[in-house]
């Protein structure tokens, strides 16, 4: 008769139980996997050795390592993820990324990193056994998590950022992906033309944004777009960046640039984010502004604003399948493939938010 485990107790192994059965261990190991038929009466006795050991089956982790895996990938969020879960392109992407890692048999293990504690990532990282790591969402340029998994001989797979190499990377063109809404609505005749950034850097307050303050930005995706659209509409033209990725800082920053008297306020308001646009639509009904009659405004993402009465005119890039394609990078990576940046295509949405200045 079997007795409960104690606590100080050897944990019972394989070859223990085989030993009792009077078997080999690979005998045994054929019992508990099913690989290949074994005689009733042979797999009776392993059974009731296990049974009488407390043996509860192969330890999966000592199995997984053996096979040089261990069926869990790190998706580090570089936020609380309270931030990534109220966001509908963050969850967009971890549900096309949790689609190809089911399929590749992994797990997902979410591990936040705070802006203000990087470290503290690090210090979670140390102690988890991991087959990849991906870094799905809007990253700082520098991580200190890529010198830890790196010297582990872990894969990683990013978006665009951190920026180091060894980093595979499903890559949105920033600058080329904005200048799609930039030159729509100069194109439309807009020729006061201003920018809603999200942060250049960690920490950062909604106010107006300086031609300096892009240089050594840390956050690559807000740099490259900043860029895109000066490059199509000039240094001087005004920009404010959000502190946060919400609707409420895009409607603060909004109100920057359009509390001002007419013959200054923009027409036409170029947003780095669908949430920070619907801010600024908000803003603008706040203030008397008709969106598209008065103000265009256009965002980036085409992520699903049901509440918004508009359709927003913005950069399609579809979250799901950006995931997707990052998912399927570690699942290359994993089957021993030596994996290289690629790029993901976007497109522009011409919605209901746009039209020619007011005359």
């Amino acid at each position: 008769m079997s007795r409960p485990r104690q606590a100080g107790d050897r944990r019972p192994t394989l070859r223990d139980v085989a030993v009792r059965a009077g078997v080999s261990t690979s005998t045994a190991s054929l019992v508990f996997s099913g690989k290949r038929p074994v005689s009733a009466a042979t797999a009776e006795r392993v059974r009731e050795a296990a049974a009488a050991l407390a043996f509860a089956g192969p330890d999966p982790l000592a199995s997984s390592l053996r096979q040089g895996r261990v069926g869990t990938v790190a998706v580090v969020v570089e936020a609380p993820l309270r931030y990534a879960f109220r966001d509908p392109f963050a969850l967009a992407v971890l549900d096309g990324l949790a689609d190809e890692l089911e399929v590749a048999g992994r797990t997902m293990l979410l591990v936040a990193q705070p802006a203000d504690d990087p470290e503290r990532a690090v210090a979670q990282l140390a102690g988890q056994a991991l087959d990849a790591a991906v870094f799905p969402l809007c990253g700082v340029r520098d991580n200190p998590v890529v010198a830890h998994l790196t010297a582990r001989g872990v894969p990683l797979v990013g978006s665009g950022s951190p920026e180091a190499a060894g980093i595979a990377h499903v890559r949105t063109d920033e600058e080329a992906a904005i200048g799609l809404t930039t030159r729509h609505v100069l194109d439309l005749g807009h020729t006061r033309v201003a920018h809603v950034s999200m942060a250049l850097h960690p920490g950062a307050v909604t106010g107006p944004v300086r031609v300096s303050d892009v240089e050594g930005a840390e956050y690559p995706d807000a740099a490259g777009r900043l860029r895109g659209f000066r490059s199509l509409v000039g240094a001087d033209a005004p920009v404010v960046q959000a502190a946060d990725l919400t609707v409420g800082a895009g409607e603060e920053a909004g109100r920057l640039l359009l509390e001002r008297p007419a013959p200054l306020r923009p027409t036409a308001v170029v947003c780095q984010a669908d949430l920070l646009a619907a801010g600024v639509v908000r803003a603008a009904e706040s203030l008397g502004l008709r969106v598209p009659e008065d103000l265009s405004v256009t965002g980036f993402d085409g992520v699903d604003l049901p509440w918004l009465d508009a359709t927003l005119t913005t950069v399609l890039q579809p979250g799901v399948e950006k995931g997707r394609a990052l998912g399927r990078l570690v699942r290359r990576a994993l089957e021993g493939e030596a994996v290289a940046d690629e790029p993901f295509p976007v497109s522009l949405r011409v919605g209901t938010t746009t039209a020619p200045p007011p005359a």
